[in-house]
C-alpha cells in the first residue's frame, strides 16, 4: 500500500495485484471434474472426449462400417437387427451416463463455488467503495471547514487592510496638518 493512500482494511483474502482469480483460489480443489487421482483424471478425459466432434465422427464412421460390412455380407458377425451393435451402444451408455452425470454434478459445484467467490468479490468491492465514500465525505467536510476558515481569514485580512488604510490616511492627514501648522 502506498504511503499517501488512506488506510483501508485488507480483505480476508490476500490481495495480489493482477490476480483476478484470488477469490476463486479457495475453491481450487473443485477445478478437476472427478478429483485429482489417476483414475479421476482418466475418467474426466474420457467424459470430455464423449462430447467432441472427433468422438461423434469416429463413432458414426465405426457404425457405418459395421453396418456395411454386415449388410453387404463381407463378414457376418452381427447380422440384422445388429444385436451386438445395440449391446455395444448399451455398454457405452452404461459407462457414459454416470460419467456425464458426475461431471455435471461437479460442474454445478464449481459453478456454485464460483458464484460464491464472485459474491464475495462484489461484497469486498462494495465494502471498499463504502469506505472510500466515507473517506471522501470526511475530506469534503474538511474542505468545507478549510474554505470557511479561508473565508474568515480573507474577511479579517480585508478588515485589517481597510483599517490600515484608514490609519494611513489619518496619519497622512495629521502629518500634512502638522507640516502646515
Amino acid at each position: 500500500m502506498k504511503e499517501t493512500e488512506p488506510h483501508l482494511p485488507v480483505s480476508p483474502v490476500k490481495r495480489v495485484v493482477g490476480d483476478h482469480l484470488r477469490f476463486h483460489r479457495q475453491n481450487h480443489h473443485l477445478w478437476p471434474t472427478f478429483g485429482e487421482n489417476w483414475f479421476a483424471l482418466k475418467a474426466e478425459a474420457f467424459a470430455r472426449f464423449f462430447g467432441t466432434p472427433l468422438f461423434l465422427g469416429a463413432q458414426t464412421l465405426i457404425v457405418l462400417v459395421w453396418i456395411v460390412l454386415n449388410v453387404v455380407g463381407w463378414v457376418k458377425f452381427d447380422v440384422y437387427p445388429f444385436i451386438l451393435l445395440n449391446l455395444a451402444f448399451s455398454l457405452q451408455a452404461a459407462y457414459a451416463a454416470p460419467l456425464i452425470l458426475l461431471a455435471q454434478t461437479r460442474q454445478a459445484e464449481r459453478d456454485k463455488a464460483s458464484a460464491e467467490a464472485d459474491a464475495l468479490h462484489r461484497e469486498d468491492i462494495a465494502s471498499i467503495n463504502d469506505q472510500r465514500l466515507q473517506i471522501a465525505a470526511q475530506q469534503n467536510e474538511q474542505m468545507i471547514h478549510l474554505l470557511q476558515q479561508n473565508t474568515e481569514l480573507t474577511t479579517m485580512t480585508k478588515q485589517l487592510t481597510e483599517r490600515v488604510e484608514r490609519l494611513t490616511i489619518e496619519l497622512h492627514d495629521k502629518i500634512i496638518e502638522n507640516a502646515k501648522g
